[in-house]
């Protein structure tokens, strides 16, 4: 009878954190979605490589989400039960408080090897690939981001102003290609047009003038026509690989070796690791995310649990549910805060490291204590 008991609860509260967490993640995603436009508006990007680099954002979404709403489901199945007097029966059928409490710590522990696993391995690697997409991507809208009488610099390098522009020809045409900070191109044209080449983008320029500027010096020259080959210059979006997607494995290498300068290879380009204490503290909160934060979601069960102390006769039962929700999302805010904190000093940081389990001990007494006063 015990195992059908605990079986039901267990398979009603996975079904509840599988449809809610979805919807929520959804909701989140699309939300997240909208702000993303700005890499077609503003960046130039297709509609192809937003909508790859926003799906790849799922998993991250998903496994920030995932110990609120495992307590969610947690806090909303026992207050079903209570509400239905499933509970009565449980204690009517002779199970103990604190077995049942333990069966949801142990419940917990599901969760927390799937958030290590989506931490540790799936986030990295699908916000990695996220980037991937921005990294070879082309300036695919250009065209449609020229506005006349206004000076568009989302590409890297290249400043374009155009006095007047219809359908896809453009009129008295100013660029600017800035090589270094000493050497730099400026071209005139009458007229321009966009046009597209075995999947690279040309702009076409007539009756122009072109200055060469190097140190100082400058050369110039008129054109009947000439183009400019547009793919071979990139959006000013972040290429470079963040500490949030290099892989567990990199970053370990990177924090614990001690040679001054070491580069780890990531795709085309490198994730540059040396020995300063910045990146070392940054490095170490990111490990501290992934390693030791999953560590509240057992704390969080056993904050949800805590409903047992109290049936829906009791006095105050309404504001002592609030507080147990308002203590859970106190803990999940002190799990995100103290990432913050963490450094790579591990005896300034040991009360962060600690702090998990010194929590979840401190409950686990206090839920003794109450039942043991409750059976005085």
């Amino acid at each position: 009878m015990k195992k059908i008991i605990f079986k039901n609860f267990l398979r009603e509260t996975t079904e509840f954190f599988i449809l809610s967490s979805c919807a929520v993640t959804i909701i989140v995603w699309v939300i997240q979605a909208v702000n993303y436009l700005e890499f077609v508006t503003e960046d130039g990007h297709s509609f192809k490589i937003y909508f790859l680099y926003t799906i790849y954002s799922l998993p991250k979404i998903f496994n920030k989400l995932l110990p609120f709403m495992f307590f969610f489901s947690i806090f909303l199945t026992l207050i079903k039960y209570e509400e239905q007097n499933q509970t009565l029966i449980f204690w009517t059928n002779g199970i103990n408080k604190l077995t049942f409490i333990n069966v949801i710590i142990g419940y917990s522990f599901f969760y927390l090897i799937l958030n290590f696993f989506f931490s540790l391995y799936i986030v990295p690697m699908s916000q990695d690939k996220a980037r991937s997409f921005i990294r070879e991507s082309n300036i695919d809208y250009l065209p449609l981001l020229v506005k006349p009488k206004k000076f568009i610099d989302t590409v890297e390098r290249l400043t374009i102003y155009t006095d007047k522009k219809y359908q896809n020809t453009l009129e008295n045409i100013i660029i600017k290609d800035s090589f270094t900070t000493t050497k730099s191109k400026i071209i005139y044209a009458k007229k321009g047009y966009f046009s597209e080449n075995n999947d690279n983008n040309f702009l076409i320029l007539s009756n122009g003038k072109i200055l060469n500027i190097n140190e100082g010096k400058t050369n110039s020259f008129n054109f009947n026509e000439t183009q400019i080959n547009l793919s071979k210059y990139t959006s000013k979006t972040t290429k470079t690989p963040k500490i949030q997607e290099v892989n567990t494995k990199n970053l370990y290498k990177c924090f614990f070796n001690n040679e001054k300068k070491t580069l780890i290879p990531k795709n085309s380009l490198k994730f540059v690791c040396n020995d300063s204490l910045s990146l070392k503290n940054k490095i170490s909160q990111e490990l501290f995310s992934r390693i030791f934060k999953p560590f509240y979601i057992p704390l969080l069960a056993l904050i949800g649990g805590l409903l047992l102390i109290k049936s829906k006769n009791s006095q105050g039962y309404s504001q002592y549910k609030f507080k147990i929700f308002a203590t859970a999302v106190i803990t999940i805010s002190i799990s995100e805060i103290s990432t913050k904190f963490y450094s790579a000093n591990v005896y300034e940081s040991f009360f962060i490291f600690v702090m998990p389990f010194l929590l979840f001990y401190l409950f686990y007494q206090f839920f003794i204590k109450k039942l043991n006063l409750k059976n005085i």
